[in-house]
């Protein structure tokens, strides 16, 4: 009977450790002290946004390399492991309790908006830093201390074509097609028309289409060109700005089209002619063709690894591995913390540190809400290559 009760306290004993453990494992504690940096990544690897999550995962690694090579940070190592999300809220989510499960201390994404929204509530619950290469959307970080993000937000976007197109002077006439059911698009287009009238822009037609009508653009295209509309803005994505560019070519409708950084991947469009997004601009923070040192180098490492050249995508990713790089140095944090602590130590930090990135060679820094601060750029595709303006 003594041996019996012995064995039940033992038992007992055990499984209350156990169940400690595992609270605290919730909490952001690790049951085993790592000595390695564990940094997630979350983002289309298949699917139709695929080359958005290709690209930042591509430099998101790139910068890992580097990192490593010349002796990590804060002298240890990093890993960097990304999950497929497909550009699906639901799937992002899985794909963020897998991370979880791997071990993951920082997590830098996700690649696209729906899914960046749906897991920034996840990790704002489990408080882990969390700063996405190009999650556009306000609702992506404006509602979360623990988010930071390295792109422009959607209204800052549509404000910032409108500013450029003013001062460059590149249109008299502006028609925009843009997607209204869909949050990236809306949100530009809203900014952008609110701007553009600050800026005197004379926009003569807008036009939308909606996730369930987004293959024939014909009725669109031709109130854009009976309207004599010199320039199109278009704040939507590659996929569909494909199409759009092809339709108005058989309208022998050939104006200015314009962008935002959705349409970087359409030279990549399978059995698209490049021909046709000649002279095609958008607004980035990146070209891939800069002259400066950091650009040039970036530019050539990439391509001799992957055998294409980046896209703002993978810049983006790249800056923001640094940017964690730089936070992380900023905090003094080690890995053997658990991620609570660091998010703590990062969210101070990153208000406080400038990187001379990619996409802000001027430098970048961000405030508290999460929004960087930098300059974007103009490029222009030109024989198949994008060139910048600026």
């Amino acid at each position: 009977m003594k041996f019996k009760k012995i064995v039940s306290a033992v038992l007992v004993s055990a499984l209350a450790v156990s169940m400690m453990a595992g609270c605290g494992s919730k909490n952001g504690s690790s049951d085993s002290k790592s000595d390695v940096f564990k940094i997630g990544g979350i983002g289309p690897m298949t699917g139709d946004a695929a080359a958005y999550g290709e690209a930042v995962d591509n430099g998101a690694k790139l910068a890992v390399e580097e990192i490593n090579k010349n002796g990590g940070i804060n002298g240890k190592q990093v890993e960097f492991k990304t999950e497929d999300d497909q550009a699906d809220a639901e799937k992002a989510v899985n794909a963020y309790n897998t991370l979880k499960d791997w071990g993951m201390q920082i997590l830098m994404g996700t690649v696209t908006s729906g899914s960046c929204t749906a897991v920034a509530s996840e990790t704002d619950s489990d408080h882990m830093f969390q700063i996405t290469p190009s999650g556009t959307a306000v609702e992506s970080v404006q509602d979360y201390d623990n988010v930071f993000r390295l792109c422009f937000s959607d209204p800052e976007q549509g404000t910032k074509s409108a500013e450029y197109i003013a001062k460059n002077k590149l249109a008299t006439k502006i028609a925009v097609i843009y997607n209204s059911s869909d949050v990236y698009s809306n949100g530009i287009y809203t900014n952008f028309a609110a701007e553009a009238k600050k800026e005197g822009l004379d926009v003569v037609a807008a036009e939308a289409f909606t996730a369930d009508n987004k293959t024939d653009f014909s009725v669109q295209l031709k109130k854009a060109q009976s309207s004599g509309a010199d320039l199109v803005f278009l704040p939507i994505y590659y996929q569909e700005a494909s199409a759009i560019l092809q339709q108005a070519a058989k309208l022998d409708y050939h104006p200015t089209f314009f962008g935002c950084d959705g349409l970087d991947g359409i030279l990549g469009v399978e059995g698209f002619d490049k021909s046709l997004a000649e002279g095609t601009m958008l607004l980035t923070p990146y070209a891939s063709d800069a002259q400066d040192e950091k650009t040039q180098t970036f530019t050539k490492a990439y391509e001799d690894k992957y055998g294409n050249t980046p896209i703002q995508f993978a810049a983006d990713a790249y800056d923001a591995i640094y940017a964690i790089k730089a936070a992380v140095e900023e905090a003094d944090v080690t890995p053997d913390m658990d991620y609570s602590e660091m998010c703590d130590k990062l969210m101070d930090a990153m208000t406080k540190i400038k990187i001379d990135g990619l996409t802000g060679v001027d430098g970048i820094t961000w405030e508290k809400n999460g929004e960087p601060n930098k300059a974007p750029k103009g490029v222009k595709i030109e024989n198949g290559a994008y060139v910048s303006m600026d």
